[in-house]
């Protein structure tokens, strides 16, 4: 008999997290009832009666798994039927329910986890913070460990699009051994253009020109584009001004209220020494206005992200 119960909730606006919450729930039903039968559907398609159609039992016998997804934007006539079926459950099927975010379908939700649905969550990962937590939990899981040094430079690759950060880490894990450092991050995602962007970010913020014009102009060669550069530039000049401003508590304590790793305000405190807050502004502005220019307000992005760089590091060594 299958260990997962006839109702089933994925709750959570993130999508990589319902993926898998779903395939998991499968893979378990099928550990018992390996030719279970798989029927999605589609609440922007969905026919009044469709659900009880298909998880009613089968002349042929076999247990079916219903996935109903985006119960967040379906019709009255699903969500009805969900709620109906939640209050009482058919033998020989599973309802897997999926809802992303809002109000929409709580009735349903509601009679689910009444009706003693096991409920998996799918939060939003947002925050670099909630980020750098999954990377580590990613590792964790295939009982590898990373270095804090390694999710920060892999969170400077590839962190924006946590499935591209997700398939960072099955590569790391599965082409390394050991414990996981900077250099093989490097290796592996050192030539990405958000990696390049954030070595640039380090040495003009550092104040050092040179290594930040030769890292810049190598990028540009290499055909990177100057626009997400120049938001890179922003972010760490951002996370310079926030951290600065937000009081010598503790890394922990400062990263809970910015929404931050610990290992971030460190980095960003380390950052800021050497600079004021005048300079600190000077050199924000002069990203903003590079911003504009590579955007289609100038003539001449290289030029623009070029100037915002000298600038930086002007500031930075100016007293």
């Amino acid at each position: 008999m299958s260990s997962v119960p006839p109702l089933v909730l994925i709750s959570g606006p993130e999508q990589l997290l319902a993926d898998r919450a779903l395939r998991s729930t499968i893979d378990l039903v099928r550990e018992t009832e390996p030719d279970a039968e798989v029927v999605r559907i589609d609440a922007a398609t969905y026919e009044p009666g469709e659900l009880m159609l298909h998880i009613s039992p089968s002349l042929f016998g076999g247990l079916k798994i219903v996935v109903a997804r985006d119960l967040d934007e379906a019709g009255d006539e699903l969500i009805d039927e969900v709620t109906a079926l939640a209050k009482a459950p058919m033998d020989g099927a599973v309802l897997v329910a999926m809802h992303k975010s809002g109000n929409r379908g709580k009735r349903a939700l509601d009679a689910l986890k009444k009706g003693g649905a096991r409920v998996i969550e799918a939060p939003a990962i947002k925050s670099d913070r909630d980020k750098a937590s999954f990377v580590s939990n990613e590792f964790r899981a295939a009982r590898r460990k990373v270095t804090p040094e390694a999710v920060q430079a892999l969170l400077d690759a590839v962190g924006k699009d946590l499935g591209e950060l997700a398939a960072a880490c099955a590569q790391l894990i599965a082409d390394t051994t050991g414990v996981v450092d900077e250099e093989q991050v490097d290796e592996y995602y050192g030539g990405k253009v958000e990696a390049t962007g954030f070595k640039v970010a380090e040495m003009a913020v550092a104040g050092n020109a040179g290594e930040a014009l030769r890292l810049l102009r190598h990028a540009l060669a290499s055909g990177l584009d100057p626009v997400p550069i120049v938001a890179v530039l922003a972010g760490q000049l951002r996370q310079i001004a926030k951290v600065a401003s937000a009081g010598n508590g503790s890394s922990a304590a400062v990263a809970r209220d910015l929404s931050m790793a610990p290992w971030q305000v460190d980095r960003a405190r380390r950052s800021a020494r050497g600079w004021d807050g005048d300079r600190l502004g000077r050199a924000i502005q002069a990203v903003a206005a590079a911003d504009f220019d590579v955007k289609g307000g100038g003539r001449d992005p290289v030029y623009a992200v070029e100037r915002a760089v000298l600038t930086i590091c002007r500031e930075r060594t100016a007293r």
